[in-house]
């Protein structure tokens, strides 16, 4: 049985793993913690509505149902000319022929970006924002403001739904306490119109839905610095806040970045359409370690990591074992996928280079993205 060995636990390593098993492979996955954190459904656990067990799942009994070795380590180097990798606590190792990063992206360094809290930066992260936001509501009055950046070196390494989805949940969690007039709301980011990398139709019915909750927003600012009580932008002016959360930007995981692998500007691994890391045979990236090609709307998602993964496995399979089938490319899979979920309900997001739709889903929108949640915890155990 062919080896592989597989870096990164998180949704593209996992997808990966299961992927690789089903093709043949002897799968080795490294993760540095040992459970998965199921980022989509994360936005629930800072307002109370999911528990952090219910949005995590050991790597153990993934290991032991998929039959794939377990290391739990973390990834400090590679070297793709040596083929090596070094391990913080095992050191350094040879690789076998088979390699596939999949470390995700580490987020762009504001300063004062220790005064924020975050719900895309480290699991335990979310649970600091669940104590600042139940320290807020027994204060019963404040100032929130929310928001995500952009990396100008690469457009695709963005994470603002989960920031939308959140301080709608946010609302209605405010909304049912009755306390919801008490608290000024404010969405910022730097970019002009954000959310609009989602299309015309979802990108003009959100701006309504900001009107008819009485959020305000502050576009169009670069951000300067961040301040223990707001938020300083480029002007010089500043947007007061009691609580600030914010999504910094993707770029290159710092093992990337110092490694020999090749990179694009921004630091994530360059590959092509069959997720083949440039210039290194038996070598894939996966996720959102990997430098996207294709319309600038394109955006780093879940399910297109998934879709990577299984796809590396496919394509290994046809050039390492021999197995009969087609390579199989990401490039013409690319699409914004998302159902928005508000706490109340949800709105289905979808475009390609085509089309573009988004269907308003009252009450059935959110049990529909919770029921996705179960589906996905599920499906990752036995199938």
């Amino acid at each position: 049985m062919k080896k592989v060995l597989i870096l990164g636990g998180g949704i593209a390593g996992v997808a990966a793993a299961i992927a690789f098993r089903k093709k043949g492979f002897e799968v080795e996955l490294v993760s540095e913690r040992d459970y998965l954190f199921v980022y989509p459904i994360s936005i629930w656990l800072p307002v109370g509505m999911a528990e952090f067990r219910e949005v995590s799942m050991s790597l153990s009994e993934l290991a032991r149902n998929h039959a794939f070795l377990l290391t739990i380590d973390k990834v400090t180097a590679l070297d793709g000319i040596q083929k090596t990798v070094t391990l913080e606590k095992k050191g350094l190792r040879h690789t076998p022929p088979l390699v596939v990063v999949a470390l995700g992206a580490s987020k762009l360094k504001h300063e004062g970006i220790e005064h924020t809290f975050s719900i895309c930066g480290k699991p335990e992260d979310s649970l600091l924002l669940k104590k600042k936001i139940d320290e807020l509501v027994a204060r019963g009055s404040g100032s929130i403001a929310f928001g995500f950046g952009g990396n100008p070196k690469d457009l695709s390494a963005v994470r603002g739904g989960p920031a939308f989805e959140l301080f709608f949940n946010l609302y209605h969690h405010l909304q049912k306490l009755g306390i919801r007039d008490r608290y000024e709301m404010t969405f910022f980011a730097p970019m002009a119109e954000p959310g609009a990398r989602m299309g015309k139709k979802a990108f003009s019915a959100m701006q309504e839905l900001f009107k008819t909750k009485s959020f305000k927003t502050c576009y169009g600012k670069k951000i300067s610095r961040f301040e223990p009580d707001g938020v300083v932008f480029e002007d010089q002016s500043k947007l007061k806040s009691d609580l600030t959360m914010f999504i910094a930007a993707g770029s290159g995981h710092e093992a990337i970045q110092s490694s020999n692998l090749p990179k694009s500007d921004a630091g994530f691994i360059r590959i092509d359409n069959f997720c083949r890391i440039e210039g290194l045979s038996g070598w894939y990236a996966v996720g959102d370690v990997a430098a996207l090609e294709g319309p600038d709307w394109k955006a780093k998602q879940g399910h297109l990591a998934e879709l990577m993964a299984g796809n590396a496995a496919c394509n290994a399979s046809v050039e390492h074992l021999g197995q009969k089938g087609e390579m199989k490319g990401y490039q013409k899979h690319l699409t914004i996928l998302c159902v928005m979920d508000m706490g109340d309900g949800a709105g289905f997001v979808y475009k390609n280079s085509a089309i573009e739709i988004f269907i308003p889903m009252p009450v059935v929108g959110h049990w529909l993205k919770k029921g996705w949640g179960h589906y996905y915890k599920l499906s990752k155990r036995w199938l």
